[in-house]
């Protein structure tokens, strides 16, 4: 029997399922991650938790984003041969519409991040389209729908390689997963697809990512097939890494990994590692023909009750008024509360200002002593000062940063995850400072920034620069003024702990 599919129903339905994803996490991962949080050892890995789960719980009652980067859509759709679409439109326009529509919310706008001629003019398209969609023509006579919005930030860190027949998949995800550094803001999962030819990989990969969050149940039970006996010595060996929570070493690096195979090539050995960071998000809907697919709210009582206290010990910092000699004494992984006037810059901005600076122009902004923030916010909706304002990843801003310190005058730099050595070395010649934000706490941050205005190149967009009033924003010392990173130094000791089996893991 055919069933007939409205346009309009598909449209509202990714409409609806975009809106949902970009404030609630899956219940699987928030369980997931607060079992994690319970049983960390590392102090600044389990605050780092706290506020993942603090965002996310925030995120759920105001529904507002979990991340400043609301992500590039990503669809799988399965099609039922028996299924008719009714429209004027091509179900791939079907589908960029409900993004559109979703993105452009007016309660809930979610940030636009997608720029087309990526390497020519990099202009945004301006509502988050188009989306990558997967199709699948399948039996039956209803359409299935995946969607999920994956950050930039992970995605960059996606990994592939054509092993030998021979070769250890084991040891190849071993050896790159430290080389991902903390930018994919761990703890997540990993998806690993594996066989195939060099797309297949990629696209098993990514498709494993939607899969429930069920590691605990394998274990009890035990394996049954290699994907699975993959999947429990990787979550064991990868953990046993102590890369931890944001990168700062601790107990718990991923909270599942994800195995789909596929038959290969006698020759070849497709491998693919996609990761899923902090901001999880994804769902799944049926159209049967019988109108609209919605999302059924989760109870916030599924939420744990965390709460965010500040040490006796905790550093408070006053942005107009700090001083070149102050910053010598602030040490590494010491938690910081940051008020006053806090610049803005992300890619754009720093590749403009370095270009104006090598043209011996002044910048529109003086940098002298000044701290800057890598983000990029969402825009504010009702009463907001700024939408969620969370920390994008580092060491895209590397290449600039020696310009920016000796050039600009800059004296510290707020972003996430680790710094590059190229940065490293700049930040100690310059006896400057690298602070660090928990990706995947973009609103919570953003209630700590009390006043926003555009101070410099505007036509940027989400990429101008801004300039912040915050109140206690709490922020690591990542990088001191001696060049000592917390990201090198921390998963070194806690990988030695639980070798040493000082700690366990599981």
């Amino acid at each position: 029997m055919t069933t007939v599919i409205q346009q309009d129903d598909v449209i509202s339905s990714i409409a609806d399922a975009l809106q949902f994803i970009s404030y609630y996490h899956p219940l699987d991962f928030i369980q997931a991650v607060h079992q994690a949080y319970e049983k960390e050892a590392n102090p600044a890995a389990k605050d780092a938790m706290a506020q993942i789960l603090i965002n996310s719980r925030m995120c759920a009652e105001g529904h507002r984003p979990i991340c400043q980067d609301t992500g590039i859509v990503s669809a799988f759709v399965e099609v039922g041969m028996d299924v008719r679409f009714e429209g004027n439109m091509t179900l791939e326009d079907m589908i960029n519409e409900g993004v559109r529509q979703a993105y452009n919310h007016p309660d809930n706008v979610l940030r636009a991040s997608i720029l087309a001629d990526p390497d020519g003019a990099r202009k945004n398209t301006g509502d988050n389209t188009p989306a990558v969609i997967n199709y699948k023509i399948v039996a039956g006579n209803k359409v299935e729908i995946h969607v999920a919005a994956k950050g930039g930030g992970s995605e960059a860190k996606s990994k592939f390689a054509m092993l030998n027949p021979s070769d250890s998949v084991v040891d190849w995800v071993l050896s790159v997963v430290p080389t991902m550094g903390a930018g994919w803001c761990p703890p997540g999962i990993l998806g690993i697809g594996i066989g195939g030819t060099a797309e297949k990989a990629m696209i098993l990969a990514k498709e494993s990512l939607l899969e429930p969050i069920n590691i605990q149940e394998l274990q009890e039970q035990g394996a049954s097939n290699r994907a699975e006996e993959l999947r429990l010595e990787l979550y064991d060996k990868v953990n046993k890494l102590g890369i931890g929570a944001q990168g700062l070493g601790g107990l718990t690096t991923v909270l599942d990994i994800k195995v789909k195979d596929f038959p290969s090539h006698a020759a070849n050995k497709a491998i693919a590692v996609i990761p899923n960071c902090a901001a999880t998000r994804h769902t799944h809907f049926t159209l049967d023909g019988s109108g609209p697919a919605t999302q059924t709210p989760p109870s916030l009582d599924d939420w744990p009750e965390i709460a965010w206290e500040v040490g006796e010990s905790t550093r408070r910092v006053d942005l107009d008024t700090v001083k070149p000699e102050d910053v010598l004494e602030w040490q590494p992984g010491e938690t910081i509360l940051l008020s006053g006037k806090l610049l803005t810059g992300r890619d754009a901005a720093h590749k403009r200002m370095v270009e104006m600076l090598g043209n011996g122009e002044t910048l529109p902004v003086d940098m002298q002593g000044r701290f800057i923030y890598y983000v990029g916010p969402v825009d504010p909706v009702g009463n907001e000062v700024v939408g969620p304002a969370g920390p994008t990843t580092a060491t895209r801003m590397d290449k600039f940063t020696r310009t920016m310190l000796e050039q600009a005058g800059l004296l510290g730099m707020v972003g996430k995850a680790e710094r590059g050595q190229v940065a490293i070395d700049a930040i100690k010649d310059n006896k400057a400072v690298y602070l660090m934000a928990v990706g995947g706490s973009a609103y919570l941050v953003s209630k700590a920034i009390v006043g926003s205005k555009v101070v410099a190149f505007e036509d940027l967009g989400m990429e101008a620069i801004y300039e912040f009033e915050v109140k206690d924003m709490p922020v690591t010392v990542a990088v001191d003024s001696n060049g000592e990173s917390v990201h090198k130094t921390g998963p070194q000791i806690w990988k030695a702990k639980i070798e040493e089996g000082v700690i366990n893991v599981q």
